[in-house]
């Protein structure tokens, strides 16, 4: 009998405003069916019959942008479909923009205990030239109101190597960050995807982003800045006080199944995995007809297991653990990884501590570089 996943991504895919750097699955919210979406939602999300969860994400989009009384009725909604009774972590994404007080109070009279806001940056110009509605005042009064109503489990994104970004304003952003004395943070350097006004700027030679020195050189500062500050660098671009790890994500980089409801959301269950309709019209169509809107559903075979368990475990800080990998796949890791691990550990990009394979400050900047490693070297 497969044991089922003890984790649930659950997606809101409308926004107040469309940022000029996000590819996600998402809408204006404008004049869509919102109320019809979210009793959509409801279907799957009861037609999937989870287990007691531990941990319970609402992303997006931004769930914030819908109205306190359409809030209250998703977060209700779901207590009532889940068993929420030994939930350690259930997060909400909120932008500080959309968060009044009836949202505030919503919140906090359901089980929502740990709230992420997208901050992005605290410079009132830039936020305006990355497509952001909010402006600095508001990220102050959300994390007052939060705090307030009792959220102290609070963790803020924030993007550096915007365009024209200097090194004084990162400074100012991380200064302003640890003024707020939350437990959490996350950092992402800007990423241009297809499909956003940003790479659209960029084909054309509009976009001027910092030089990768600049770049590297902005990294190193918030690491160091970050720890001086009592910060653990857990995970490639994300940083938590002793404890207050984001544990849904880490159920992520464990490579660990979840499920996946909503418009576009993605899940992985029972060594499958799938993403749902985007279009939301698409998406009510397929809840309304068989109670499920799968699009696409990809089994995993051993090997790419193995390259995700790579991928994904090489992300944190604490690496991957030989042991478990051998126990997991049932094969022998010298064997497998042995000479590309040799091989990064003398490129100055992994180091091996007993039982441990993880990356060194230089690896985690080039991340994704160091992973793909175990992907392209295929026998």
């Amino acid at each position: 009998m497969q044991k089922k996943p003890t984790s649930a991504y659950i997606h809101i895919p409308f926004c107040t405003q469309i940022c000029y750097y996000c590819d996600f699955s998402k809408v204006f919210i404008k004049n869509q069916p919102v109320d019809q979406y979210l009793e959509s939602l409801l279907e799957e999300v009861k037609a999937s019959e989870m287990p007691p969860l531990r941990t319970l994400y609402i992303g997006g989009g931004t769930p914030t942008a819908i109205s306190a009384p359409q809030l209250e009725y998703l977060l209700k909604g779901l207590e009532r479909h889940i068993d929420l009774s030994q939930v350690q972590e259930f997060t909400i994404e909120a932008n500080p923009g959309d968060l009044t007080p009836d949202k505030v109070a919503v919140l906090k009279a359901s089980k929502v205990n740990r709230v992420s806001l997208g901050v992005q940056t605290f410079d009132d110009r830039m936020l305006k030239q990355i497509g952001r509605s909010h402006n600095q005042a508001q990220i102050y009064e959300s994390i007052d109101s939060l705090k307030a109503a009792g959220f102290h489990n609070i963790s803020i994104d924030l993007i550096y190597a915007l365009p024209n970004q200097t090194m004084d304003q990162v400074k100012d952003n991380v200064k302003k960050a640890l003024e707020l004395d939350i437990p959490h943070l996350s950092l992402y350097s800007l990423i241009l995807e297809n499909h956003t006004v940003f790479m659209n700027r960029q084909r054309r030679g509009h976009l001027h982003l910092p030089h990768e020195d600049l770049e590297s050189e902005m990294f190193e500062y918030i690491l160091n800045e970050l720890e001086a500050n009592g910060f653990e660098h857990y995970e490639i671009s994300n940083f938590t006080k002793p404890g207050m790890e984001s544990r849904h994500n880490l159920m992520y980089w464990n490579n660990d199944e979840y499920y996946g409801c909503g418009a576009g959301a993605s899940g992985y269950i029972n060594g499958v995995r799938y993403r749902n309709r985007g279009p939301i019209q698409h998406y009510l169509k397929a809840i309304a007809e068989t109670k499920q809107a799968r699009l696409a559903e990809e089994v995993l075979s051993k090997e790419e297991m193995m390259e995700e368990e790579f991928f994904l475990g090489l992300r944190k800080k604490s690496g991957v653990s030989i042991r478990r990998f051998e126990e997991k796949f049932q094969l022998s890791f010298e064997e497998r990884y042995g000479k590309i691990v040799r091989d990064l550990i003398e490129q100055g990009l992994l180091q091996r501590e007993a039982d441990t394979i993880r990356m060194t400050k230089r690896g985690l900047f080039l991340g994704d570089t160091v992973a793909e490693r175990f992907i392209v070297e295929e026998d």
